[in-house]
């Protein structure tokens, strides 16, 4: 189950980076279920990655090989998250590493592991590691549908993204993939993400402007609440186009940045959509808040109430729980007779109780909907901050419950 179409934009090829996929059998004979991904020598990239004390082995070794070296493979495996595993854990993973750096004649820092699926298990290498090869062989700059379709797990369909905008006469390509459907809250939530651009970025601006664009994106939106083990983002940049972008450019700058913007945020709102059991995609937008702290604190107060996700699932306009999180998010000596509510254009709350002229059939009018929309005015300051949720259904109960079936 997911919320919308689904349909995707045409990717575009990014010069420097190519894509292969194979099956390895990791979980499911004959799944798609490995990736590697090539980039080209001079590149630069950059990583975000959960905030979960307990990280599995490859995140773990992410960060430890990109304080070394810029990566010239990246390897995914889904069906396994390879977390929970100890030592063996991390000696699996570096096992995987040396295999695709063997195969392509590289150091094994150069390599960068990823996976994803159940936790607690030991990862498959007799499994991995001969599909290697494969995955090689596969590589192509047009792989980026079967790499989407290749990294999910519960996902229900592939998530990618892809633009171009000219500068100066010059193509500027941005093409992006990512996976999650459940175990998601901001920090980093259970999802993986790979963008890529022709663009010529100096590696700490590079990190600078993941940082700045995730923060905004993939740590905006909530399904269920639970910080994963293994989350990844990363920020690939080629350098083919033979553009370069730096801050003293301010023109390209903010071009480039309101391009990444949009392919994160694209990215974000499609694990949203295809949260496990979603039939509801909401936007929840706090205003005039006095800072941005307490502009989140409140928005994800009323992501993660599963009263509020149930009356959406039900499309009941019960909005005295919505009304209820906003008093428990902890914002200090909020003045409930100042702030208002809405449910789409449907006013709700205003001077401390039920809007005046608000009517059930104009609340449930909204509910209905599939895109729905809460603000919630605080009435204190000038700050806003948005996240995306979903509703909460048996289905995701179901989902959960059958993980590991």
């Amino acid at each position: 189950m997911a919320v919308g179409p689904g349909t995707l934009p045409t990717l575009h090829p990014v010069a420097g980076f190519r894509l292969g996929t194979t099956s390895a059998g990791v979980k499911t004979p004959g799944r798609q279920d490995l990736v590697v991904m090539k980039i080209a020598p001079g590149a630069t990239t950059a990583g975000v990655f959960t905030q979960n004390q307990f990280c599995a082995a490859p995140v773990q070794i992410c960060k430890s090989h990109l304080k070394k070296a810029m990566p010239s493979f990246l390897v995914v495996n889904t069906g396994n998250a390879n977390a929970g595993t100890g030592k063996e854990g991390y000696q699996d993973a570096l096992d995987v590493c040396q295999s695709v750096a063997e195969h392509a004649g590289v150091a094994l820092d150069q390599v960068l592991p990823y996976s994803t699926g159940v936790i607690g298990e030991k990862l498959p290498t007799e499994r991995i590691m001969p599909a290697v090869p494969a995955a090689f062989n596969a590589l192509t700059e047009d792989g980026w549908l079967d790499a989407a379709n290749g990294i999910t797990t519960t996902d229900t369909r592939p998530k990618a993204f892809s633009l171009q905008f000219d500068y100066r006469g010059v193509l500027i390509t941005l093409t992006g993939i990512s996976k999650g459907a459940g175990m998601i809250k901001p920090n980093m939530a259970t999802m993986l993400a790979y963008v890529a651009t022709d663009a010529k970025i100096e590696a700490q601006l590079l990190q600078s402007m993941l940082s700045r664009s995730a923060d905004l994106t993939f740590n905006r939106v909530t399904i269920d609440g639970d910080t994963s083990t293994n989350d990844s983002c990363m920020l690939i940049a080629t350098g083919a186009s033979g553009v370069e972008v730096t801050e003293t450019d301010s023109e390209l700058f903010e071009e480039f940045s309101n391009a990444l913007d949009k392919v994160m945020l694209e990215l974000a709102q499609a694990i949203v959509r295809d949260g496990e059991g979603a039939t509801k995609f909401v936007t929840i937008s706090v205003e005039q808040a006095a800072n941005s702290a307490e502009a989140l604190k409140t928005a994800y107060a009323v992501a993660h109430s599963p009263l509020v996700k149930t009356a959406l699932f039900a499309s009941d306009p019960n909005w005295g729980r919505i009304l209820a999180a906003v008093g428990y998010a902890g914002v200090d000596n909020l003045d409930v007779d100042a702030l208002q509510i809405w449910l789409g254009d449907t006013c709700i709350v205003e001077n401390g109780g039920r809007a005046q002229g608000y009517t059930e059939s104009a609340g449930q009018a909204v509910m209905s909907r599939e895109d729905i929309t809460i603000r919630i005015i605080l009435n204190r300051g000038n700050k806003q901050e948005t996240v995306w949720t979903t509703d909460l259904s048996k289905d995701y109960v179901s989902i959960n419950a059958d993980y590991r079936s």
